[in-house]
């Protein structure tokens, strides 16, 4: 306890208070109950960007380790010394590196300056996984708006992946393809087409399950289209309600709107990969972080 309690107020403390866990969980409208624990399919990983509060790499590492996760996804451009000797010294696994880069410099974009340090950017996110000793990097890989038709996207991130992909061949790190608010593969055979068309094995899919609700899709048809084009998932709670101001309410893990129970059917039919990774929210504490963690857990055993 004493470690633990070191931990939370040297490392994590914001004064932020733990989300508790409700006695009643519902997942898409049906009561939830905990299977007994069997050993686990998957292995849990936490995305490096919703961990928040203070500390440095290796203290937050600690605290990652202590509320139960295996592995981290760190973000490009991150000091590789620091993570790669937090990583060792906590027994967390590198599961894959988020491209630090892909908003502000995407692939897509209509000045060729930006698109060359949006391919740097992407350059260094592969050799940071390659450092880290992971297979694979999560990638945006274009941005529609205003200024970039659709068409163009689709043309413009397509050429500049297969500028990419002799790097990623070399270093044996897949390219995964993120669904994202990008207004861009807005479809489950669209993805499919704009993975299959590079032919080419580094180039994979990034399913985030959150994000794709947020399109009224659903996630569990996806997972089942794209098959084994799928290279990592991200673990997310999705709600529909809205608050009383008409914002989308954020809801803990298992207490959205996603059917929990047909998702893990999709994805033990079609993902064959070790790591599920969750970006749900901004953890600050360590108690927020095991309530992660468990309710991680839950869906594990579903």
């Amino acid at each position: 306890m004493q470690r633990r309690d070191f931990i939370k107020n040297a490392i994590l403390a914001t004064g932020a208070l733990s989300i508790s866990i409700a006695g009643n969980e519902i997942l898409a409208g049906n009561t939830f109950s905990v299977r007994p624990l069997a050993p686990p399919n998957y292995r849990k990983s936490i995305m490096w960007g919703t961990v928040g509060g203070d500390g440095t790499i290796l203290e937050k590492c600690k605290a990652i380790k202590e509320a139960g996760f295996h592995g981290i996804e760190p973000n490009s451009h991150m000091n590789r010394r620091e993570v790669i000797d937090a990583a060792k010294a906590t027994g967390l696994e590198i599961t894959d590196v988020c491209c630090s880069t892909h908003w502000n410099k995407p692939l897509s974009h209509p000045d060729v300056a930006v698109q060359q340090e949006g391919l740097d950017g992407v350059i260094v996110a592969l050799e940071d996984a390659h450092a880290y000793g992971t297979d694979a990097i999560l990638l945006v890989p274009g941005v529609v708006n205003e200024t970039v038709s659709y068409e163009e996207c689709w043309n413009r991130s397509i050429e500049n992946i297969n500028k990419l992909l002799p790097i990623a061949e070399k270093l044996k790190v897949m390219i995964c393809i993120e669904n994202v608010g990008n207004a861009f593969l807005l479809s489950p055979m669209e993805a499919r087409n704009y993975v299959d068309q590079f032919k080419n094995p580094f180039v994979k899919f990034y399913f985030d399950i959150g994000n794709i609700m947020s399109t009224f899709a659903w996630p569990d048809q996806w997972i089942n289209i794209l098959g084994s084009r799928l290279g990592r998932i991200h673990i997310k709670e999705f709600s529909r309600q809205v608050d009383s101001q008409g914002r989308r309410m954020r809801m803990p893990l298992t207490e959205g709107d996603v059917n929990w129970i047909k998702v893990m059917e999709a994805l033990r039919k079609n993902y064959d990969r070790v790591w599920l990774t969750t970006e749900q929210g901004n953890s600050r504490t360590l108690e927020e972080l095991r309530d992660l963690s468990e309710r991680f857990d839950k869906i594990l055993n579903l």
